[in-house]
């Protein structure tokens, strides 16, 4: 079973989907891995030295390696592929769409819309993944991760959700982007250029300056 890889990217093309392909040598032996399309970029162009923390998914006719950047990235993946329903494709444009840490957010506080930002994902599949993914993420929440979900401190004093808040205020911008016209697509390249925090009116702002510039 693989677990990493450390090598040399011979090269990388996208594939359908939210997914792209790298090529790494190792020891003279190239593996193809595939890993989320927002994260193929951080693995630099051919040449550049890459390690990947990586999940071997045996099935029936093919052995499949998927990478990661991070740990906390393949750990989520294997939690997503864990929940009925969620194969390798949905769980990879999951994470090529929110970061662990974004969809933790999202799932705890039931932000469906956040999912439908993920190709494929309609209104009723979301609310079905968000009842599925409460039980397979919450194993992967650490210590400040659940204080933020639970609205408590460290010293166990209530205090209001930043997770909430960053949540809430993510879904009013995608309302107000969308009500002005601009698709699923559109809306989802600014989101994930904005800053983790601000006022509304402020991130707004930020992303139709983003969309301005994109078209």
């Amino acid at each position: 079973m693989i677990g990493s890889l450390r090598g040399v990217i011979l090269d990388r093309a996208a594939r359908a989907g939210l997914s792209a392909e790298v090529l790494v040598e190792v020891g003279g032996v190239g593996y193809r891995v595939v890993v989320p399309a927002g994260a193929v970029g951080q693995f630099g162009p051919p040449g550049s030295a890459a390690f990947l923390h990586v999940h071997t998914h045996v099935r029936e006719d093919a052995i499949v390696l998927y990478g990661f950047p991070t740990r906390e990235e393949r750990s989520c993946f294997e939690s997503l592929i864990g929940a009925h329903g969620i194969g390798p494709a949905v769980a990879l444009a999951l994470l090529s769409v929110h970061s662990p840490a974004a969809l933790r957010r999202a799932v705890e506080t039931d932000d469906a819309d956040a999912l439908m930002l993920v190709p494929g994902i309609g209104k009723k599949t979301a609310t079905r993944l968000l009842v599925e993914l409460k039980s397979r993420l919450d194993m992967d929440l650490d210590e400040s991760d659940l204080r933020l979900v639970s609205g408590l401190d460290g010293n166990g004093n209530g205090h209001s959700s930043a997770a909430s808040v960053t949540a809430s205020t993510r879904a009013e911008v995608r309302n107000a982007l969308a009500s002005l016209g601009y698709g699923a697509d559109e809306i989802r390249h600014a989101l994930a250029r904005l800053p983790a925090e601000g006022r509304i009116e402020d991130q707004v702002r930020l992303a139709l300056r983003e969309l301005a510039a994109s078209r």
